[in-house]
């Protein structure tokens, strides 16, 4: 589950809020806002569009708790999931080319819960 976005890394550009198919974070003044952690599916996409890496899933999808900022940084979590799946090396690298093939299930996933959420109205 969604458990940290650490303020001082964020650039407030958004692609956490672009990203995300559970609609979990809300476009704020100075940074995106974790507006509906139950919605958050652990899917770990918000995490991997943010390029500042200010963000942290708890792998616990039921558990919202994280570390500190500090020890966050400290402990080189910030961005473990980018450098992992090489998120961070230029595009012809064809470290996507897997994750390419879950394109039109992601898609469907986003939106099914774009539905979802647009009936709660």
């Amino acid at each position: 589950m969604i458990a940290a976005l650490v303020e001082d890394r964020c650039t407030n550009c958004n692609a956490c809020v672009r990203a995300c198919p559970g609609f979990v974070f809300d476009a704020g003044a100075d940074r995106p806002v974790i507006a509906r952690i139950e919605a958050c599916q652990t899917c770990y996409l918000c995490e991997l569009a943010c390029e500042a890496d200010a963000l942290w899933v708890n792998p616990d999808e039921a558990s919202a708790s994280a570390p500190s900022p500090a020890e966050l940084a400290r402990s080189g979590q910030l961005g473990q999931i980018r450098r992992d799946h090489g998120w961070n090396l230029p595009l012809d690298a064809g470290q996507l080319d897997d994750y390419r093939l879950l394109g039109p299930l992601l898609n469907e996933g986003a939106d099914i819960a774009a539905r979802r959420y647009a009936s709660r109205g």
